[in-house]
């Protein structure tokens, strides 16, 4: 049941609809009590449904993650995250809206994806290098949803992201 809940509320939320319980019950077909019994609250729900659109992201960023080149495979990330946003705009934004700040946790999430090959770049600067690279492509996506960037990947995306990968195994000052 909590899937279809999820599943109504990610439909609602796409849609630009309430995503209030009430609102999610009607499209599940389920009563108007039955969200809390899975859900303490809205902000439960939602924090449900980024949860969900990080495994989703984690999930796209496995497929592009599929070289054995770290640099490449930091941009096909990169490029990845990107289309996810433009794909599911509204949940992207629902994500990191969601959260309480600062990168996330370290362990199997989508950002443990790019850490992971962050870390064959550049080691011993493992936390600053991460941070750059997830601002870099995270302020790109902010930007191709805002209008900021044209529509669709462009080779100016592309070399982008490759100045952020190859800057990361440059010496700190």
């Amino acid at each position: 049941m909590s899937e279809r809940l999820l599943e109504a509320a990610l439909g609602a939320l796409e849609r630009g609809e309430d995503v209030s319980l009430r609102a999610v019950a009607r499209h599940a077909g389920v009563s108007a009590m039955a969200p809390y019994r899975h859900f303490e609250d809205k902000a439960a729900l939602l924090a449900a449904v980024a949860a969900h659109g990080f495994g989703e992201l984690r999930a796209k960023l496995l497929e592009a993650d599929d070289c054995s080149d770290d640099r490449e495979a930091l941009v096909a990330q990169g490029e990845a995250y990107l289309a996810f946003a433009r794909a599911r705009p509204a949940l992207f934004r629902l994500m990191f809206s969601c959260h309480d700040g600062g990168p996330p946790p370290v362990d199997d999430n989508a950002y443990a994806v790019m850490v992971r090959r962050v870390e064959g770049l550049s080691p011993k600067s493992l936390e600053a290098a991460a941070l750059a690279c997830w601002s870099g492509v995270h302020g790109m996506a902010t930007l191709a949803l805002d209008g900021g960037l044209p529509p669709g990947p462009t080779p100016v995306e592309r070399a982008a992201l490759e100045l952020i990968v190859s800057g990361l195994s440059a010496r700190l000052a």
